[in-house]
Formats: C-alpha cells, sequence, structure tokens
C-alpha cells in the first residue's frame, strides 16, 4: 500500500472502536505495511481464513465473537497457530493478561497505547515471524528460534547450546544409540522456545516469581510445544519442548507424569537443564560452583525429581574431564559427546554439603 512490494507485510487490525482501528491503521501504514480493519470477531476470523495476515492486533472486547474466542481459534489451528498476536485492550486486570496468554496471545498492550511502542512490539513479532516464513529447513528454524529466545534476556545467552552439549555428552556416556543424537539436540535447543511468550519482566525479575507469575512461565512448556508440533522434521523433539520440567516423581509439570512415561531423552534433557540453570547467572543470584551443582543434582535424584542412574552418569561424565570450561569469565562448560563415547568410568566428584545449596527452587531456568 505504501511500500514497494515485498518490503511489507499484511497486518490485520481487529477494533470495534473506529478512532482506536484508525489510529492503529495510520501509524502501521506510516511503517509501510499493508493493513486491513475488521469491526468484530467473526469479520476477523472470515479474512484471516481468506487472506492468513502476518501480524494481528487484537482487541478482547468485541460484537459477536470476542477476542478470546478469536484468539484460541487462530492459535489451535495448525494453518494459522504461528501467526503472531498482540493483544491490545483497555481491560488491565491480570487475569484479562493471564487469560490471553494462556490462549497462545504473543503480547499484551493496554490502551491508552503509545504509538512508539506498538511500532517497536509489532515490528520485534514480525522479525521472528519473517524468520519462520524465510527459513523452510528444521535446522534453519531450530538455530533461528534458539537466537530468538535466548535474545529476550541478558542471562540466557548460550543456555539451549550449553544444555546440547550437556545432553549429548551424557546421552554419549550413557549408551543412547547414536542414531537418536540429532533428536536429542534438536529438543535441547528448542526445549525453551516457549519463552518467546513470556513476559520480559517475569523473566528478568529479580525477586522470586509471585504464584500467578509462575502459572504464566510454566505455560512455556506448552507454548513451546505448540509453536512447533506442526513443523515435520522435528515433531520428534516435541514431548522434550514439552516435558523437560516433568518430575519422576508426578510433580513437575504441565501433565503430572511419573517415572514410567517419561521418556529416556526427556530425562536426559532434564539433567542437564537443571545443570547449567544451577551453573549459570541469574538475576536473582550468581552463579553456583559446579561442586555444588552436582551435589543439588544428587539431592533432586535422591528426593525423586531426577532420573539417579542419569545423575550419576552425569557427575562420572563431569569428573572424568569429558566437559570443559568455556571462556570469558562463565562458569559453564562446553561437552564433547565424542569424548563422552571413547571414554568410559570416572570417579565422582566429592560431596558438598547439601545445607549450601539455595533455599529455593530455580524455576525460571530449568532447576525443580
Amino acid at each position: 500500500m505504501h511500500s514497494p512490494p515485498g518490503h511489507s507485510h499484511r497486518i490485520l487490525v481487529v477494533d470495534d472502536n473506529p478512532p482506536n482501528a484508525a489510529l492503529l491503521e495510520h501509524v502501521l501504514l506510516a511503517e509501510g505495511h499493508q493493513v486491513a480493519v475488521a469491526a468484530d470477531g467473526v469479520e476477523a476470523l472470515d479474512f484471516i481464513a481468506e487472506h492468513p495476515p502476518d501480524l494481528i492486533l487484537l482487541d478482547l472486547d468485541l460484537p459477536r465473537l470476542d477476542g478470546y474466542e478469536v484468539c484460541r481459534r487462530v492459535k489451535s489451528a495448525p494453518a494459522t497457530r504461528l501467526i503472531p498476536i498482540i493483544i491490545i485492550t483497555a481491560q488491565n486486570a491480570f487475569e484479562a493478561k493471564m487469560r490471553a496468554w494462556e490462549l497462545g496471545a504473543d503480547d499484551f498492550i493496554t490502551k491508552p497505547f503509545q504509538c512508539l511502542e506498538v511500532i517497536a512490539r509489532c515490528r520485534s513479532l514480525l522479525r521472528i515471524k519473517r524468520l519462520v516464513d524465510e527459513r523452510d529447513s528444521a535446522e534453519a528454524v531450530v538455530f533461528a528460534f534458539a537466537r530468538v529466545v535466548e535474545a529476550k534476556s541478558p542471562y540466557t545467552h548460550g543456555h539451549s547450546e550449553r544444555v546440547a552439549s550437556y545432553a549429548l555428552a551424557l546421552a554419549a556416556q550413557f549408551g543412547l544409540p547414536q542414531d537418536q543424537w540429532e533428536t536429542l539436540r534438536k529438543g535441547a535447543l528448542l526445549h525453551d522456545i516457549g519463552k518467546i511468550s513470556v513476559p520480559d519482566a517475569i523473566l528478568d525479575k529479580p525477586q522470586p516469581l509471585t504464584p500467578d507469575e509462575f502459572e504464566i512461565m510454566k505455560q512455556h512448556t506448552l507454548q513451546g510445544a505448540r509453536m512447533v508440533e506442526s513443523l515435520r522434521s522435528v515433531q520428534d523433539a516435541v514431548p522434550m519442548i514439552r516435558w523437560h520440567h516433568e518430575r519422576l516423581d508426578g510433580g513437575g509439570y504441565p501433565d503430572g507424569l511419573f517415572a514410567a512415561a517419561i521418556p529416556l531423552m526427556v530425562r536426559i534433557l532434564s539433567v542437564a537443564d537443571v545443570f547449567d540453570s544451577l551453573a549459570s547467572e541469574r538475576p536473582y543470584r550468581g552463579p553456583i560452583p559446579h561442586a555444588q551443582c552436582l551435589q543439588i543434582l544428587r539431592r533432586d535424584a535422591d528426593s525423586g525429581a531426577l532420573d539417579a542412574d542419569l545423575v550419576k552418569c552425569f557427575c562420572e561424565v563431569v569428573a572424568a574431564g569429558l566437559v570443559s570450561a568455556v571462556g570469558n569469565g562463565s562458569r559453564s562448560l562446553r561437552a564433547s559427546p565424542q569424548r563422552a563415547l571413547a571414554t568410559a568410568g570416572g570417579p565422582q566428584p566429592p560431596g558438598h554439603d547439601p545445607a549450601a545449596s539455595p533455599g529455593q527452587p530455580d524455576t525460571r531456568y530449568g532447576a525443580f
């Protein structure tokens, strides 16, 4: 409309308030986008079915069909679930935001809104959408999404890659068939992809999360599984994305699975994820020394959270030098599955006083 072909995106504004819709349309047209406006939920769904947009700006208070139902239908349909949705509404109750996020909304802006904020959030989500559209191969999608997730917080830089390395080293040492390593690697790289939907204020909060905030955080497992389950080449990784916070004693989430129901690759990923979460700096604490991290892993295995055989094997991997320190002052480790496969056994590291472990679980970044 207002830009050369190929340089604009199709954006749907769904708002029954003509002044608000006109303002959003003006702002987005000025950005060079093609803009369509729908005044109710039924009209919006009809347009989406005929002309799937690149981004939807959605009011919640709509006639005929409210924004919640529009969001639910868009995010539950395989053909449209990857279309990003920004909720724009006068409802400022925390319950409204939680409900919208649970239905799959990608962002939330409260009226009266700032035009610059709308532009910035649209640009961010359109950038993610473009990555999905432009990169068809599973490998490209995996790495693009992993980078996008980690870019949301300075504290998660390199987390998925490190978890993938630890998981592969543990898998090799434990004897997981090598033809399953690639699936494990993809699952590790994608396991936190659902955190794209978690607000930065929660990811980077230096204080403990409230119960409501933790409920939002827990949704990243479901959101992540939903985001990639339509990609045929990574469907085998979906259980790792959905279940990496499950516990063998049934106390995990989102499905409360017990031991036998949790696949081996998910258990391997959980050990690697918890270790890196503990060993890395977080907004509410510094990195925990590796010896103490291993002690916490053993404690979690003793309590029934983690697989005891895998924890013991991971401790052997660390003690045998099958992981090595990375540079830049990081206290994290880089693992080599080839070295792990070639070397077996090794003494366990010395124990550490359990009383020195953190008093609160690291619920944001992997630990139980």
